[in-house]
């Protein structure tokens, strides 16, 4: 049997802006194609440049709707990506036909997609790619859902894994006072993940669960639901479960061996506020918009960045998932430091470079922050898990 080492490498949130993305991934391209499979979440719809005004197309349900041009698509896979997860909460911000389209621009790059379809069939339907005789099975999934965003049985959208919102006042004679949150999966949408699973455990050798799921923008915090989906999915056969959406690095769990990356956080992106087409769209900025000004209460920081970043600055950490397979068993799960600086074009840290201590540091803390123990050591360029 061949002993030879399979590299999987998995990174985040990809949100590359409408020409801005040509030099993107000159610091990471060398890395992603050096792996024997590279895998990425896209959140911006894909729609031909020359249609400078979106209003038209834009679904009333987008908060902030995200668009760069069919260019992307070929830049992922020149950049190293082989797999792409379309499970996103931006996935139709404008609309069935672009959303569509964004699938088939991904496809014709050579690119493979999951997470998203034109029914709920083509919607959960797993790739399974093959190296060295080992095959790695792809499913995806969204918790971030707009109204009407996921699919049906003959209606496109996204692969849905919903979750239930309980709000519990925990002092009943004391109005105003702070709630509890309580949080659980979708019954549906969890079986058919649990069937999925399974099925993709019978042709595969590995199964890997990617998650657009999380409470975006907060320090550590991790919803009940996913915890209950991250499990599940282990349960179920899944051998590595890969998050992200809530464009902050959160916590790493190791579940009965396996491991839970609950967001790998943002990876390569445009600032929200030179995404000028989609500011056109909108007739505001997130800076302006009162909805994203209520949303900006979430978490301090917000605007803090000046004329240049958007988002608080440990939004600017981030990482790539470096999962190891020999003997067609995943062997060693580690991450690579990764910081995004004022040009956005996110680089690996170093550990001579101060920033890798501060993001290795940081993993410690969010993780005690929520109680959750997970042995991080320091290899050279990596920080193993477990």
């Amino acid at each position: 049997m061949d002993k030879k080492t399979i590299t999987l490498l998995a990174v985040g949130d990809n949100i590359p802006g409408m020409g801005e993305y040509n030099e993107l991934y000159d610091h990471v391209a060398p890395l992603l194609n050096e792996a024997d499979i590279s895998f990425g979440q896209l959140e911006t719809v894909l729609i031909d440049e020359k249609i400078e005004d979106l209003y038209p197309y834009v679904a009333s349900q987008a908060r902030m709707p995200c668009s760069s041009d069919p260019g992307v698509a070929p830049k992922l896979k020149e950049a190293g990506f082989d797999i792409i997860s379309f499970a996103s909460n931006h996935a139709l911000d404008y609309g069935r036909t672009h959303f569509l389209n964004t699938i088939d621009y991904l496809r014709k790059a050579g690119l493979e997609v999951v997470g998203g379809g034109e029914n709920e069939e083509d919607a959960r339907r797993f790739f399974v790619i093959e190296r060295n005789g080992t095959k790695i099975a792809f499913l995806s999934y969204c918790s971030i859902l707009p109204q009407d965003y996921w699919a049906q049985e003959a209606r496109p959208g996204v692969n849905p894994a919903r979750g239930h919102t309980l709000y519990e006042q925990v002092e009943h004679d004391q109005p105003g006072t702070p709630c509890r949150i309580h949080t659980w999966a979708h019954k549906q949408d969890k079986a058919n993940m649990v069937e999925d699973i399974k099925k993709a455990r019978e042709l595969a050798d590995i199964v890997a669960v990617s998650m657009h799921w999380g409470i975006h923008f907060t320090q550590a915090e991790i919803a009940e639901y996913q915890v209950e989906y991250g499990r599940e999915a282990i349960d179920a056969g899944a051998d590595i479960v890969l998050g992200h959406h809530a464009h902050i690095l959160k916590p790493i769990e190791v579940y009965k061996g396996k491991v839970i990356f609950y967001s790998l956080g943002n990876f390569a992106m445009t600032d929200p506020n030179r995404m000028e087409r989609d500011k056109k769209t909108l007739r505001q900025d997130m800076r302006t918009s009162k909805k994203h000004q209520e949303m900006a209460k979430i978490r301090k920081g917000f605007g803090t960045g000046g004329a240049v970043k958007t988002f608080p600055e440990d939004c600017y950490y981030s990482m790539i998932a470096k999962i190891e397979i020999r003997d067609k068993k995943i062997e060693r799960v580690s991450y690579l430091p990764v910081y995004i600086p004022d040009d956005f074009k996110p680089y690996v840290v170093k550990p001579q470079d101060p920033l890798f201590k501060t993001i290795h540091d940081y993993m410690i803390m969010i993780n005690e922050m929520v109680g959750i123990e997970t042995k991080y050591t320091v290899d050279g360029d990596e920080i193993v898990i477990g």
